[in-house]
């Protein structure tokens, strides 16, 4: 099976959430990074990895619904497009998918609270 291309482009994603993180927010950071690994799985199905690149296009896009500069509300918009993205392939969101984010949160963050992943974990 040929992969989909990669629309959101990886080094584009790494660059925005390495630059934004702590402004979007670790619940933001947490949902991009399991679609990412999600993405990464040999095992997702075609299907999800299109839904993935289209989620992670948009969180990505800097045409927006509430531009990300806009303080609160900026990323209201992208959290609930990642969550939407989440809910759709969540039988291929895995224990190690999760792990993978949380060791890449642990690099942004430090030490931080996991009830603030638990809105998150509860819809995959």
């Amino acid at each position: 099976m040929q992969r989909p291309s990669i629309q959101f482009k990886e080094n584009k994603l790494w660059r925005k959430l390495n630059a934004y993180a702590r402004q979007a927010g670790i619940k933001v950071v947490y949902a991009a990074l399991l679609l990412y690994y999600a993405y990464r799985r040999k095992d997702t199905p075609h299907w999800a990895r299109r839904v993935v690149v289209g989620v992670l296009g948009y969180f990505l896009s800097p045409i927006d619904a509430l531009p990300d500069l806009t303080p609160i509300l900026g990323y209201t918009d992208d959290l609930g497009v990642l969550a939407f993205g989440l809910v759709t392939i969540a039988a291929y969101v895995d224990a190690g998918v999760k792990q993978q984010a949380r060791e890449k949160l642990q690099a942004w963050f430090g030490a931080y609270n996991e009830e603030e992943l638990k809105e998150i974990d509860d819809k995959v």
